[in-house]
């Protein structure tokens, strides 16, 4: 293609791995105010020398009918890398998709595989939509998933030297994205509102989301609660993950499950610690969360894949991973043993999608090491392969 785009929350790592995978590259950044202030008055000039990689498009939506313009006037593979964070197809200012021009590619914060220094292969997860599956084909590592919650994905959060280092750092973080990101998306009237919300958003992660109980506890309007929780995906800051359901029509209906693209954020904002994570009451829903940290970056390195959840009535499965059609559900437990009440929504899951008696794949993933068969494609399977100690 003659534009590929990346996007993601800022400070994930786009530009520097932008810079690692074209060395000497023409290199641009919107950040810069005199390069802004040329992209704003004339943008066609700093599109005159290709191949070249701009950064931070966002602040200037304007310039991608100039990139439209020169890709039509002489196309060419890789002409241009755009990188921005935001991600510009939920962006109203936006004039222009470059459909048919570009690929959108995402770029999520870390996950531990990722920052261990393996491939998102290496956690098994390709291997559970393999025809035939064995307990064999998924990593055996011990389990430390609480100092994962607590640390989320961000390079500089993870190099910290210890937890206070790493509070100041999501305190900063905080910050800048509330007087200098929200700004460039939109004209936000009150921070602490806005900031108010994100902390009662942390709060709720990894549960279906209600607007109108989001609205209310946050003391907000509900047109607004619905545009900062817009603002906070367009931003890469949150997911909001559909009720898979065979009628898109019927899942595009049903509330969607809040799920924060960093863990590490989302536990600073509630004020999680790390240590008294296991004994908190919402202790399954913090692993969940962290869980959701390798997801996204699955998804992410393949267009066919997306991650779900299903609910219905009060029995639900956690996730659901869809690839090129086929479907694995994902059930996340702390235990480290696995019973017969362990299975209640796996099997309600399977049951509501067995189609001419094939079962769908099912794992549970579990706090200890065991691996093993449960009976109806279903799997017993330990986190340690997503959250290693």
């Amino acid at each position: 293609m003659p534009v590929v785009v990346v996007t993601g929350a800022r400070q994930t790592g786009k530009t520097t791995l932008a810079n690692l995978l074209t060395p000497g590259r023409r290199y641009l950044t919107l950040d810069d105010i005199a390069v802004l202030d040329q992209a704003e008055r004339d943008p066609a000039s700093l599109l005159a020398e290709l191949p070249v990689t701009l950064d931070e498009v966002q602040r200037a939506p304007a310039l991608l009918l100039a990139v439209k313009r020169r890709v039509d006037a002489a196309r060419k593979a890789g002409s241009l890398l755009l990188t921005g964070s935001a991600n510009l197809s939920l962006m109203g200012t936006v004039p222009e998709s470059l459909a048919g021009r570009a690929i959108y590619l995402e770029l999520p914060p870390f996950c531990p595989a990722e920052w261990s220094g393996e491939s998102v292969t290496a956690t098994g997860l390709d291997a559970l939509f393999a025809a035939k599956f064995s307990a064999a084909d998924w990593p055996e590592r011990r389990c430390r998933w609480e100092s994962w919650v607590v640390r989320g994905g961000f390079p500089d959060a993870l190099k910290a030297e210890d937890d206070a280092a790493r509070d100041l750092w999501f305190a900063g973080y905080v910050q800048t994205y509330l007087e200098r990101d929200l700004r460039q998306l939109s004209n936000v009237g009150s921070l602490v509102d806005f900031q108010r919300l994100m902390r009662l958003l942390a709060h709720r992660t990894a549960r279906p989301l209600n607007q109108s109980d989001v609205a209310r506890d946050a003391g907000l309007p509900q047109p607004t609660a619905h545009r900062y929780l817009n603002l906070l995906e367009t931003g890469c800051q949150i997911a909001r993950l559909q009720n898979y359901q065979r009628s898109a029509g019927k899942s595009a209906a049903k509330a969607r499950k809040l799920m924060w693209r960093d863990t590490g954020l989302a536990a600073w904002l509630a004020g999680v610690k790390l240590g008294a994570v296991a004994s908190r009451p919402d202790a399954g829903f913090w692993l969940e969360q962290a869980v959701f940290q390798t997801l996204q970056s699955w998804a992410a390195l393949d267009s066919r894949r997306r991650v779900h959840y299903w609910r219905e009535g009060d029995v639900e499965i956690d996730f659901v991973l869809e690839q090129a059609g086929e479907l694995v559900g994902v059930e996340v437990k702390a235990t480290k043993k696995i019973g017969s009440e362990d299975l209640r929504g796996t099997r309600a899951w399977q049951a509501a999608f067995t189609r001419k008696g094939e079962v769908p794949r099912a794992v549970v993933l579990h706090g200890g090491d065991e691996a093993r068969f449960l009976g109806q494609n279903t799997w017993a399977l330990g986190l340690g392969a997503l959250l290693p100690a």
